[in-house]
This record gives C-alpha cells, sequence and structure tokens, in this order.
C-alpha cells in the first residue's frame, strides 16, 4: 500500500471522526488516542465500525477492533480491510 493511499485513508478516518464525534480536525492526529484523548467510549466504536462498513463495503470482525487505541490503527484496520478479497 502506498503513501498516498494511507494518507487519502488517514483523510477519510478524519473526516469521518470530525463528521460523528463533532472533533475538532486538529485533535484526530495520527497518534491521538481514542479514548483518552478523544474521549471517544465503546458506543462511539460501535458507530464507527458501522460506518466504516458501510463505507468499505467489508465486514468487520469485533476482534479485528479490539486492539485499535489510536487514529493510526484505525487507518491500519482499514488498510487491512481493503486488502481482504
Amino acid at each position: 500500500m502506498t503513501d498516498i493511499n494511507r494518507q487519502a485513508i488517514f483523510e477519510q478516518v478524519q473526516a469521518t471522526l470530525v463528521e460523528l464525534f463533532e472533533l475538532d480536525a486538529a485533535d484526530v492526529t495520527p497518534d491521538a488516542q481514542l479514548y483518552q484523548e478523544l474521549d471517544l467510549d465503546s458506543i462511539d466504536a460501535v458507530d464507527l465500525v458501522v460506518y466504516l462498513q458501510n463505507q468499505t463495503g467489508k465486514k468487520i470482525k469485533p476482534e479485528d477492533f479490539k486492539s485499535v487505541r489510536t487514529v493510526d490503527d484505525i487507518v491500519d484496520a482499514v488498510i487491512g480491510l481493503m486488502q481482504e478479497d
């Protein structure tokens, strides 16, 4: 996966977090902690998974998102989804 695609996915994830959770885009950095810094909770995480499933057309297994802690982890998860057949 090229850096351009990774950057594009980050920008989409960032826009999604801003839209869904009314976050400031400047706060949504790759290393931002979802729960501590961005104040997301488990319900927000479920909403995010549902939104990403709709955007990618891929089924997201809950265990794939258990280790997600940062915005960059979300980007990695989306890249992983996009690489699946």
